[in-house]
């Protein structure tokens, strides 16, 4: 039987580069962002009824994020119809990977897993985190991110602290070196210690 383990984090804070290191441990990861993207991607399954729900979303490579964003900032109740829409496409999406594989671990990389209150579809889950300090300067380091932005994204997050909570294992991601060693301990656990 396959294990699956819920990575999640807040923004800034590793998650990305902590899903590479199992990936390169040989872990198979499902990645919710990554899913969404091809469904919006040209071809996508969320094109079609996106297009029908809002015309002025679709481009030549898909939907606009950005139009989305503004027909929200409109009309926030069609917040609730995206994702009437996106919702069973990602967990379609989700359940499609996980019957793909034969592998003893998975990793399923969701960036608001708490937010969502889906820790019971998890064998165990994993926070990412980091102090707010590192965690600030690291975002503020992307191109084109304010310190506005930042703290706006920050505010809608679960606190640090209520994650850190409801986690089965946490990994402090303050050097590449630690965090992939955290990593390869953690999969050699799961390998060793029996699951009911």
């Amino acid at each position: 039987m396959t294990f699956r383990l819920g990575l999640t984090g807040s923004i800034g804070m590793g998650k990305s580069t902590t899903a590479q290191f199992f990936r390169d441990a040989g872990i198979p990861v499902w990645d919710a962002d990554a899913a969404v993207h091809r469904l919006y991607a040209t071809g996508g399954a969320a094109v079609a009824p996106l297009a029908a729900l809002h015309p002025a979303a679709v481009t030549a490579q898909g939907i606009d994020r950005a139009a989305l964003k503004s027909l929200i900032a409109a009309d926030p109740s069609a917040l609730g119809r995206i994702e009437a829409i996106v919702h069973p496409l990602v967990a379609a999406d989700r359940a499609a990977f996980l019957a793909s594989t034969t592998a003893d671990i998975v990793v399923l990389d969701i960036p608001l897993l708490f937010e969502n209150r889906s820790e019971g579809e998890f064998d165990a889950t994993l926070l990412v985190t980091a102090p707010p300090a590192l965690q600030r300067a690291r975002v503020l380091a992307r191109p084109g991110m304010t310190a506005a932005q930042f703290d706006l994204i920050h505010a809608r997050q679960m606190p640090d602290v209520e994650k850190r909570a409801r986690a089965t294992h946490i990994v402090e991601t303050l050097t590449l070196d630690s965090t992939r060693a955290f990593v390869h301990a953690l999969i050699d656990y799961i390998r060793r210690v029996p699951h009911a």
